[in-house]
């Protein structure tokens, strides 16, 4: 698929010169030029031209910049700059927990998080009673025998506890990896047997929806399918007593210790993320302590303009990477909302009610969530005082058009619109927002700083203005150091490496326009190719979702063994719909005239519903598989999935056309 050269359209916010020249971007940009040879004119553009191109002296400047604390120097800043591989900052040693609680030194009385549940009243952290439990938590962890690279688990919903959880364990040098607690037994240990955690810090119960959630049972399951486990830790949320050998976790954060930071190699393991894991186990991602700390104050402190007057909210759970990300905002001394409970509780309304009572200035949230605020007429900018807000930012999947005109009218018509791109590979974005750079509907920003992104066609050529596969040319330091139990590298290389070799490959189609925006059309792995023109599904999504009578949509090409192609579009409805005559008309209208002829579907199928990855995702690639005559138990890894029944619809589908 071919697009013309960006037309020369009117951006829909353009930030003002007094915010530019505010910005951190802007003035690390200055200070950089004056100490490490960046381009001083030119603006974004030239600061990440120089980024990609002396990746050395800018992360060198970054970690000056943000005054990172090396225990030990590094010998040089990238050892080996082979992909994978990469060496970053050999010789150095650091600690990130000792970065995140910086601000306690001078702003002991201020507030680091703001705990909100469904009352949505915030419960104020203070730096100092961070920094006191964390403290006292990292010397119970080390008193119950834990140790550098050890691993501990928590089965824990986005609520102070698991801040300290992960802070703690990155104090003492172990590794931190989490699951929400609306994960089943199987989903869990799925992803903590492999990496084999001493220590697990789990609720007894959830609050979702205005209803409690016993997870007790799942608990007892956890401890008897883990026997590395040493030490299971009771979270009480819904006040119920520790079980018969667990430890309470009031006891373990009571003692008024200074936490002890253990100084660990640069690339020392510092979580394991998991990916969605839909068509087997899930990966067990490992990034290290060294890399995430540099990676995020350079997302946070420069691309979301993130300090300490900040309030930082991102809609999330403990089972996805943004909360990790949202976690990080401690590294920029900014407060940190940890909002646990149902997005659309009482109402849809209710992520716009904790960014107003939270005072957030940069509020986060998926672009499915905007979406249904438009489509169930929510009107924040008149429901709530969101003055604070300065930036909205949306990520999960790509922000429609509508999406950014919605928030532009609906919210506030001086509002920066960041649509982020990234993934949990590197915990990190590859494009997305810069609070220098105007914003134009339907759009990330621009490609992030350090971050050499490219679009390539299959023969590895760099196209502009043409639809590509997602590739990163040059390292980032929050790539993954490996993955858990892949001694060989092999399945590491085989997710990233294995189309052009040397060359990171995400596994998305973007096209980077001529003025360096780029847009998201998809993932390329699911790639719709009708009459050899390549298609995002995203693109479709767009396009159908906004009628009012689809509440979501799921579109698969499915190549057939006599060489046809067949692609339907299933649609699950919104309430008193009907999929009758006059709908699949207009649908199909609205493909033709919006896309082209050749988008418009071969049938057009009512479904109960769109099945997601747990975090959120919809899944393309086992419906597709579903829909060759791969077996379910094959096709999807049950653990993964939202719902699983949905799954069925589609297989009985697959066998009646096989009938």
């Amino acid at each position: 698929m071919t697009t013309a050269p960006t037309e020369p359209t009117e951006p829909l916010w353009q930030p003002d010169e007094e915010r530019v020249a505010r910005a951190a971007v802007t003035r690390f940009q200055a200070w950089a030029a004056e100490h490490h040879g960046a381009p001083a004119d030119g603006g974004y553009p030239a600061l990440h031209r120089w980024s990609v191109d002396e990746p050395e002296t800018f992360w060198k400047a970054v970690a000056e910049w943000f005054d990172v604390r090396f225990s030990t120097p590094y010998a040089r800043v990238l050892g080996d700059r082979s992909m994978p591989g990469a060496e970053w900052f050999p010789g150095a040693t650091l600690n990130y927990a000792e970065h995140a609680l910086r601000a306690a030194a001078d702003r002991p009385g201020d507030t680091a998080l703001l705990h909100v549940d469904e009352t949505h009243d915030p419960v104020p952290v203070t730096w100092a009673e961070l920094r006191r439990q964390v403290g006292s938590l990292a010397a119970g962890l080390r008193a119950l025998g834990v140790r550098p690279g050890d691993r501990v688990s928590g089965y824990l919903p986005n609520v102070p506890q698991a801040a300290v959880a992960l802070l703690a364990t990155a104090a003492v040098g172990a590794v931190w990896t989490s699951c929400a607690p609306d994960f089943g037994a199987r989903s869990v240990l799925d992803r903590f047997q492999q990496v084999e955690p001493v220590v697990l810090f789990a609720v007894d119960g959830y609050r979702y929806g205005g209803k409690e959630h016993d997870r007790r049972d799942t608990v007892a399951e956890l401890r008897a399918e883990l026997p590395t486990l040493r030490a299971v830790v009771h979270v009480p949320l819904l006040g119920t007593p520790a079980p018969e050998g667990a430890l309470d976790w009031d006891g373990l954060v009571a003692d008024d210790v200074e936490p002890v930071f253990e100084q660990v190699p640069f690339a020392h393991p510092l979580w394991v993320l998991y990916s969605s894991g839909t068509t087997g186990l899930p990966k067990a991602i490992v990034q290290s302590q060294g890399g995430i700390l540099v990676e995020h104050l350079k997302q946070l402190g420069l691309h979301c303009d993130l300090g300490p007057e900040d309030v930082f909210f991102w809609y999330t759970s403990t089972g996805w990477m943004m909360w990790n990300f949202l976690v990080s905002g401690l590294l920029t001394g900014t407060t940190v909302v940890l909002y646990d409970g149902s997005p659309g509780h009482p109402d849809t309304g209710a992520q716009w009610r904790v960014a107003e009572r939270t005072g957030a200035t940069l509020y986060g949230t998926s672009a499915a969530y905007v979406m249904a605020c438009a489509k169930a007429d929510v009107h924040p900018g008149r429901g709530f005082d969101l003055s604070a807000v300065r930036c909205v930012a949306t990520t999960g999947s790509p922000l429609p058009p509508d999406g950014f005109r919605w928030l532009h009218d609906e919210v506030r018509e001086d509002l920066w619109i960041a649509s982020v791109s990234g993934g949990t590979d590197v915990c990190s974005c590859f494009a997305g927002a810069v609070p220098t750079l105007p914003v134009h509907i339907g759009e990330l920003q621009a490609a992030g700083l350090g971050t050499d992104l490219q679009a390539w066609d299959p023969s590895g050529k760099p196209v502009i203005g043409e639809v590509g596969e997602l590739v990163v040319t040059n390292p980032m330091p929050s790539m993954p150091i490996h993955f858990w139990n892949d001694p060989d590298g092999s399945r590491y290389r085989d997710s990233y490496f294995e189309m052009f070799p040397g060359v990171w490959r995400h596994g998305d189609w973007i096209t980077i326009t001529d003025r360096g925006s780029v847009v998201i059309h998809g993932r390329s792995d699911s790639t719709l190719n009708r009459q050899g023109v390549r298609m995002g599904s995203a693109d479709i999504y767009e396009a159908v979702e906004r009628l009012p009578e689809i509440r979501e949509s799921l579109v698969i090409g499915l190549e057939e063994p006599d060489g046809g192609y067949w692609m339907p579009l299933f649609v699950h409805l919104a309430e008193g719909a009907a999929l009758d005559d006059d709908l699949i008309a207009r649908i199909k209208a609205t493909i033709r005239a919006e896309l082209s002829p050749r988008h418009v579907p071969d049938e057009i199928i009512e479904v109960p519903g769109v099945p997601h990855t747990l975090t959120g995702k919809r899944i393309e690639v086992p419906v597709k598989r579903l829909l060759q005559g791969t077996p379910l138990e094959k096709a999807v890894n049950a653990g993964s999935v939202d719902d699983l029944g949905l799954l069925r619809f589609y297989e009985s589908l697959a066998a009646a056309r096989r009938s």
